[in-house]
């Protein structure tokens, strides 16, 4: 059986070829829908062929549309996998032709699956090379809790728990033992707490992905806060008053969802180091534009703490000009962020206070559940908070303070998109583009989850694509020859 991938990020295609080479396909690689044809005619047409909708010269879209067109290719299956989650784009593409569809991002459990469906692989199959389901591990020293999440885990065909514990001494021997895809780690547990277990499994277990699953409390914030800076990947909010519906339905909307982000991310991570010479950088879009930088205004997701530890000590102390910073987080969660980035880097850093000046050389985080705009002129920004509805499920929302920064700033604001899930900022910087300003995006490899700032990258929006170690280099260099 041959396939033939294509998609404008090498990454993504390994990512596909490798899963495809476990159900003994042999693949070709393409990266773009111009290549991909001129792939088809010269080795003929292949058994399958899987596309990105989102691709620069001719996107996937483009591509089903014109093979569609050719009677000789209109029984090719095609299997489009892409970042669209709405129902209504699916749909659009579904008319265009494609066979069928697959979200990003997936499980080879779940891509097996699809080729079942298409009559292309045998039904054993469905479970690739022992990686599927995903092996979770829970920790939490509620039997309650530990009994609801297994059970919800447990109705995900693509999620399977290995093992449970009630402690964190425990989950280290249950991880030797178990050797899960991601461990769940509650925060509060007797005999060894889940900082400590968590600094425990950075040290022998390398890059293991760990969800954090914290009560929304002062002390639970506090916790969850040094953790996401110590190393785990995400956390959970466990819903106030543990009532067992209310769990479920945090499990099947949160937990989940995060569990199959993170852990392809981790499976891709192997085939070279974030920033090395074999981790391949996303195109740019286009050049870097010239205007002097007024303010920076970043955006950030799942995996942001640690990049904003290391992204803000590389360019604020010499900034001379506002920093303002969303994170998606409760807001128990941010001021603990501000204070603990402020105490680790020895910047200035805090949550942002309504009608407060954004200053120079100052950090203000978005406050948790209130949008950051801001408003007054470009001499003396003036920072307002509301509650106005979420933007991309998100409040606070990139997409809110972007469109803010543009009206007061325009061509002087430079947008800076890092790791996180969803789509927040692409539109923002869509507006900071439009008045021309500069885009930075964080790379694929070095991100927890390519999901914000690979939605601003395929849309041709950043000027600069780099791993997270360069994007605050890049910051001072650009404020250092632009008068910022």
């Amino acid at each position: 059986m041959r396939a033939l991938v294509v998609d404008e990020s090498k990454p993504a295609r390994s990512i596909v070829v490798r899963m495809l080479q476990g159900l003994n396909f042999a693949c070709t690689e393409a990266g773009h829908g111009a290549e991909a044809l001129a792939a088809i005619t010269a080795l003929g047409r292949p058994d399958l062929l899987t596309v990105n909708w989102h691709m620069p010269v001719m996107d996937g879209l483009e591509l089903v549309k014109r093979l569609r067109s050719d009677p000789a290719h209109r029984g090719l299956p095609i299997l489009m996998i892409s970042t669209e989650h709405e129902q209504a784009q699916i749909a659009v593409a579904r008319e265009a032709g494609i066979t069928d569809y697959l979200a990003k991002p997936f499980t080879a459990a779940a891509l097996a699956r699809k080729l079942v469906a298409l009559g292309l692989v045998a039904e054993e199959a469905a479970h690739p090379g022992g990686r599927a389901p995903i092996g979770v591990l829970i920790c939490d020293d509620s039997a309650t809790i530990r009994g609801i999440l297994s059970a919800t885990l447990g109705t995900d065909p693509d999620v399977k728990v290995v093992g449970t514990a009630i402690n964190g001494a425990a989950r280290l021997d249950a991880i030797a033992a178990n050797r899960p895809d991601l461990v769940l780690l509650d925060v509060e547990m007797p005999v060894m707490d889940g900082l400590t277990a968590l600094r425990e499994i950075r040290r022998r277990f390398g890059k293991l992905p760990v969800v954090m699953f914290s009560s929304l409390t002062e002390r639970g914030a506090k916790a969850t806060v040094d953790a996401l800076l110590g190393g785990a990947n995400d956390y959970v909010a466990k819903p106030a008053g543990l009532d067992p519906g209310e769990v479920a339905a945090r499990i099947r909307t949160d937990v989940i969802g995060k569990i199959k982000s993170l852990v392809p991310r981790s499976a891709a991570a192997d085939r070279g180091p974030a920033g090395s010479a074999s981790a391949a950088v996303a195109p740019v879009g286009r050049p870097a534009r010239g205007e002097r930088i007024q303010a920076v205004v970043v955006a950030v997701s799942t995996g942001g703490p640690t990049a904003l530890a290391e992204v803000l000590p590389a360019f604020v102390p010499d900034a001379r000009v506002p920093v303002l910073v969303v994170q998606h987080m409760p807001a128990f969660f941010t001021a603990h962020l501000a204070e603990r980035l402020a105490k680790t880097s020895g910047l200035p850093v805090r949550e942002a206070v309504d009608g407060e000046i954004a200053k120079p050389g100052e950090v203000l985080l978005a406050p948790g559940g209130r949008h950051l705009e801001l408003t007054g002129d470009a001499v003396q920004p003036r920072v307002r908070l509301t509650e106005n509805p979420p933007e991309n499920s998100c409040r606070p929302a990139a997409d809110v303070l972007f469109r803010s920064a543009v009206r007061l700033w325009g061509a002087g604001t430079l947008g800076v998109v890092l790791t996180g899930m969803g789509r927040d900022g692409l539109a923002g910087c869509r507006a900071i583009v439009a008045a021309g300003g500069g885009v930075i995006a964080q790379d694929e490899f070095s991100s927890v989850v390519w999901g914000m700032p690979g939605e601003v990258v395929r849309a041709g929006l950043a000027d600069a694509v780099l791993p997270l170690s360069q994007v605050g280099v890049e910051i001072s260099l650009r404020l250092k020859r632009r008068g910022g």
